[in-house]
């Protein structure tokens, strides 16, 4: 299957890795059968890469039911999409339908789904935020004209999941390991080990992600490796993830621009971390 430049990511994450693809593409391995992303988050490796075969998750579930919906749905979400406006008003008044969570469950998938793109192209800074109910809580962007429908992308995602063999988790990561066979390829991209005391950002999925969850992952990773299976893990270069995986595992130090602080002047490049198990 040709690669579809028009595949690409629909909504805008935190820790959105369309930054790192030239380092990432870089240490792909050179043969593999079946692709997994266990953090799918935004899915811009996914979308990069377009395996033929691939098994995806993500815990938070308004994501993933996106996800489903662009592929069995996509018709009804674009037309679901173009009732939204791009106002204050209204922009708080569906943001604040989770709040209600009788009313919220009445919607359908589909207005579900369409709710939180719309959420997602209009809120500030595309920030996709929840509290430690599981609201959405990003504020509204104020954006001329926020690309809300995108059609194009959606249709090109909705074909490349209808012409692929992939499956759908919204699980904790670990799930995944029982799909997977001796030839699989495994991409990790956990919420980051925080870089200071201030700038931990764990809130696109109620709960979190400390460092006791960092050493889990780190035994998963082991369990990949004693198994076979070919990861690749995305990280800060914090002292912790570095010291974690020094042992065991290669790894690189790269450049990444990342752009979610609120303060454009503290924006910039920081340090992150490719630990690999494999040769290229």
């Amino acid at each position: 299957m040709k690669r579809n430049a028009l595949i690409s990511p629909v909504v805008k994450w935190v820790g959105g890795k369309r930054q790192l693809l030239p380092a990432i593409n870089k240490q792909l391995p050179k043969k593999y059968n079946y692709y997994c992303e266990p953090f799918l988050g935004g899915g811009a490796v996914l979308f990069n890469i377009q395996p033929k075969k691939a098994i995806v998750n993500d815990l938070n579930s308004e994501l993933m039911n996106v996800y489903e919906v662009i592929k069995f749905n996509v018709d009804e979400l674009i037309l679901d999409l173009n009732k939204h406006e791009n106002e204050s008003d209204y922009f708080y008044k569906m943001r604040e339908l989770d709040r209600d969570k009788k009313r919220y469950n009445e919607l359908s998938n589909v207005e579900k789904a369409s709710r939180i793109l719309y959420l997602n192209k209009t809120c500030f800074n595309g920030l996709f935020r929840v509290n430690n109910a599981g609201e959405f809580n990003t504020p509204f962007g104020r954006y001329k004209n926020p690309n809300i429908i995108n059609e194009e992308t959606l249709r090109a995602v909705n074909a490349y999941f209808n012409n692929v063999e992939i499956i759908f988790y919204n699980e904790d990561y670990q799930i995944v390991r029982e799909s997977l066979k001796k030839n699989s390829f495994v991409y990790l991209d956990p919420p980051y080990d925080p870089v200071s005391d201030t700038s931990s950002f764990t809130g696109y999925n109620k709960g979190g992600f400390n460092r006791e969850e960092q050493i889990r992952l780190k035994n998963f990773c082991d369990e990949l490796n004693d198994n076979g299976i070919k990861f690749l893990l995305s990280n800060s270069a914090t002292d912790f993830i570095k010291k974690l995986y020094k042992e065991d595992y290669d790894y690189q130090i790269v450049k990444a621009k990342r752009s979610i602080n609120s303060v454009s002047s503290k924006r910039g490049q920081i340090d992150e971390i490719l630990v690999k198990n494999y040769e290229n």
